[in-house]
């Protein structure tokens, strides 16, 4: 068995690098949907189904868990999936699977709380607001989901939402670092605007944006604490683990890169990101199955 990471393309590599780090002797199948990367403007409907087929070609691959390396995959096609399709799925399967994300350990990152926890409605004004300000793709941003599950627990923690329209396509085709600066800078400047003051956090609400993390920080005020999803991801997945013996991690240490994309080196940028040369092999098709 193995833990298989999905994405729409590269950017899960950063949450990849930290569960690597943190489980150093797991299998792990990581799997790059190149051929239709970008997914932050898709509509709902293609992403749900994109992403049920990401997860079924790694359960195929022998992973008993898939996390989804992917906030907007994570936003919009999570929580239907794993209420309409896996109950079905592992009875076909006949064994253990499921799919985890990546919003709920943020959140629980952002408001310090348990994701079961909800808060009491209070009557008394908030004096004091943290205002986190997320910086995603337009489909996470247009789900809310990080405003909606904030505000059931944190009265006293405002979220602002950046949708970064062309940033995660930046980063996947390598483009030069000042246009990124550039683009980065951009985004910072116009959540400042909207929100009337800069942020008190920030949120890197798109796991590509991790590979340029150190373009946030110059852009954001300086000593402006940013929550980093890889960490909080590998954290909630070791405590996931621990109270879930059913799925099998494995234990060789093995790492497999597949693409639904061009097979091959990926780019310097993610490759510099990574520290060592990556090289994707080709994902085979999955069968198509009925819609959800």
């Amino acid at each position: 068995m193995s833990i298989g990471v999905f994405d729409s393309g590269v950017g899960g590599l950063s949450v990849h690098h930290k569960l690597v780090e943190r489980f150093p002797k797991a299998d792990f199948v990581y799997l790059a949907d190149q051929a239709n990367t970008p997914y932050g403007g898709r509509p709902g409907e293609e992403i749900v189904e994109l992403t049920k087929a990401g997860c079924e070609r790694l359960f195929a691959e022998g992973c008993s868990l898939v996390v989804l390396a992917c906030n907007t995959a994570a936003s919009v096609a999570l929580r239907r999936l794993q209420q309409t399709w896996l109950p079905g799925y592992r009875r076909r399967l006949g064994r253990p699977v499921n799919v985890l994300g990546i919003v709920v350990p943020t959140i629980e990152a952002a408001t310090g709380l348990p994701w079961a926890h909800e808060a009491e409605r209070l009557d008394d004004k908030v004096e004091k607001v943290d205002v986190v300000g997320v910086f995603s793709t337009p489909a996470t941003a247009a789900s809310r989901v990080y405003e909606i599950e904030v505000d059931k627990r944190r009265q006293d923690v405002a979220v602002f939402s950046e949708p970064c329209p062309d940033l995660a396509r930046m980063i996947e085709t390598n483009a030069p670092r000042e246009a990124l600066a550039a683009a980065v800078a951009g985004h910072v400047a116009a959540l400042k605007k909207r929100i009337g003051r800069n942020p008190d956090r920030a949120i890197l609400g798109c796991t590509h944006y991790e590979i340029v993390a150190d373009l946030f920080g110059q852009a954001l005020p300086p000593g402006t604490p940013v929550i980093h999803q890889p960490e909080a991801t590998a954290e909630a997945l070791a405590r996931y683990l621990a109270q879930h013996p059913e799925y099998d991690p494995g234990d060789g240490g093995s790492r497999r890169f597949l693409t639904t994309g061009t097979p091959g080196p990926q780019n310097g940028l993610v490759e510099t990101f990574w520290g060592a040369p990556l090289l994707f092999e080709a994902a085979q098709p999955v069968a198509a199955v009925q819609k959800i």
